[in-house]
């Protein structure tokens, strides 16, 4: 986007749209620091002339994308407003989103899904950043049991215990429990040295770094020492009946059949339970199968049970990330194809 005073004259088949920044607004909030937030946006929008003059924005362009230049303004305006600051990550999924409606994808909007605030903790709100989390967080609020399928960095795990810590605040539960199949100690209950408060499990620290995001440092040993939260390994979930309690099972793709319906059937009353995994990541031994694998295909359409799958657009963490996720995907695929023939 270039400082000037007046954008060209539309040719025949274009269109012009003017957008004008309400003063309370510094233009440095839309256009970002050193003008970053332009130059995604003219490196999304490159058949349109987008030009600056004081607090007005003009635009002229093929009047399709002229439009969605309009959309992705009024976006950004609405998350501003709610005191958010806008990011180049936030205005690339944004204009994604936009894109996506555009070919009669979701209705849902950028600003609904980036305004979202789940929980709000020491300085900093944790909501979801893609169309994909929103619907995620929407469906735990609306499921007992959900599953959150997805590679890594998709924010599965993390967004269940900001959930779960807004249920415990809200007083919709009285405890939560976080647990993990221990693979690699062989799931022995006499593995841990000390007590579980004494000596967290590096198989379950994790979930316990989670909480200190979360929640005030202080009060997690008090928490944990009542047994209003419970980190734990798998195998110390049998034979319990777990009521009033928002339950999360991580790493799920580690779970044999057995385990993961002996998990499934501690469901007790008033409670919630959420299980994450990525079946592309299991360590089981040969020959053991994927509880998460194969729980897909018995539980998908029952009642009140969800499957939220997330993919490497969902994923949050450096871009890089999300491009190394979908690089392995693809060999995966080519190795299938090449052992099938």
């Amino acid at each position: 986007m270039t400082q000037t005073h007046t954008a060209r004259t539309p040719a025949q088949g274009q269109s012009r749209a003017h957008f004008t920044v309400p003063a309370k607004h510094p233009m440095v909030t839309v256009l970002g620091s050193g003008d970053a937030l332009l130059r995604v946006i003219e490196s999304a929008f490159p058949a349109v002339d987008i030009h600056v003059r004081g607090n007005e924005i003009s635009a002229v362009g093929e009047a399709a994308e002229v439009a969605l230049l309009q959309r992705l303004f009024d976006e950004m305006m609405l998350v501003l407003r709610t005191g958010q600051p806008m990011t180049e990550d936030a205005v690339e999924r944004s204009i994604a989103m936009l894109r996506a409606s555009e070919n009669g994808g979701p209705e849902e909007t950028p600003a609904e899904v980036l305004t979202q605030n789940i929980l709000s903790s020491r300085g900093r709100t944790i909501r979801p950043k893609t169309l994909n989390q929103k619907r995620y967080v929407d469906a735990i609020d609306k499921h007992t049991v959900v599953f959150g399928i997805g590679p890594a960095g998709t924010g599965k795990t993390y967004l269940a215990m900001a959930k779960a810590v807004q249920a415990l605040q809200s007083k919709q539960v009285n405890r939560i429990i976080l647990t993990r199949p221990a693979v690699e100690a062989g799931e022995r209950l006499g593995f841990l040295p000390g007590t579980l408060y004494e000596k967290i499990d590096p198989y379950l620290r994790p979930l316990y770094d989670a909480l200190h995001d979360m929640l005030d440092p202080d009060s997690i040993p008090r928490l944990m020492a009542a047994g209003t939260i419970e980190v734990a390994p798998l195998a110390y979930m049998r034979g319990r009946t777990l009521n009033d309690a928002f339950i999360i099972l991580d790493e799920a793709q580690n779970t044999s059949p057995e385990q993961m319906k002996m998990f499934l059937t501690r469901l007790g009353f008033d409670s919630k339970i959420v299980i994450t995994g990525d079946i592309t990541q299991v360590d089981l031994p040969g020959g053991t199968k994927s509880g998460l694998r194969q729980v897909q295909a018995i539980l998908e359409g029952v009642e009140d049970v969800h499957f939220s799958r997330l993919t490497s657009h969902d994923v949050v963490r450096h871009k890089l990330v999300g491009r190394i996720v979908d690089a392995y995907e693809k060999y995966d695929d080519s190795q299938s194809g090449r052992d099938g023939k």
